[in-house]
């Protein structure tokens, strides 16, 4: 696993930092020294399976940055780092997988990544979008009809409205393929239960003709493979 530790204090930092590496199913640990320097590295495109985020940092705490990473297409598990017990009940309702007292132990760090390698790959059954108002608005996977990308966002299309989520299709075409979606073109992911037609072009590429009579194109390199995938 891929982790990503942040601590605004350099000494319990490093302390988890050492603990993270010395674990056998951890491949890479990178550090962060603020919510700010983690949000970077987070919405930079790197893949990270989990962040270790301490709870109470100045400027964007661990708390706030969660509740952003909420908002992320593919978030990574989430374990709270902390010195005191006072934000437990807040870090679970933000889904955290665990919660750690400092100073960490090896034993609690590993039953922590043993949670997050026991964590179902399909959890993201919903995506969380702001709604109108300031709050937060869960889409059902199911009602997706595609996904497109949108610079460092991506769109979410349903068929009654729109929403930008911060992320990359890559990620969730990662978690999402096994469940029937499909990349049909760099820019889409396409929910194939919400196509009604393959409509082919005098190019050799096809369109795509969603269930509320939308259309998307399909790359050439794609035609063949969609169509097998929409036949099985």
């Amino acid at each position: 696993m891929k982790i990503l530790a942040v601590d605004d204090e350099r000494p319990a930092l490093d302390d988890l930092a050492r603990v993270l590496r010395a674990q056998p199913s951890v491949s890479e640990v990178d550090t962060a020294e603020s919510g700010e320097e983690a949000l970077h590295a987070l919405a930079g495109g790197e893949h990270y399976d989990a962040v270790f985020l301490d709870v109470r940092m100045p400027g964007l705490d661990g708390v706030e940055l969660a509740r952003v990473l909420r908002r992320f297409a593919a978030p990574p598990a989430l374990i709270f780092v902390s010195a005191y017990e006072s934000a437990a009940v807040e870090a679970f309702e933000l889904r955290a997988l665990d919660y750690l007292l400092k100073p960490v132990s090896k034993a609690r760090v590993a039953e922590a990544l043993g949670r997050i390698e026991a964590k179902p790959e399909d959890t993201t059954q919903t995506l969380a979008v702001d709604a109108p108002g300031g709050g937060t608005r869960l889409v059902q996977r199911a009602d997706i009809l595609y996904l497109q990308a949108h610079g460092d966002y991506v769109r979410v299309v349903t068929a009654d409205a729109r929403h930008l989520v911060r992320g990359t299709l890559n990620e969730i075409e990662r978690r999402w393929a096994p469940h029937g979606f499909h990349r049909v073109h760099r820019r889409y992911l396409v929910n194939l239960s919400r196509v009604t037609e393959v409509r082919p072009q005098l190019n050799g590429t096809a369109v795509l003709i969603l269930a509320d009579g939308g259309e998307l194109p399909i790359a050439r390199r794609e035609v063949a493979e969609l169509r097998r995938r929409l036949r099985s």
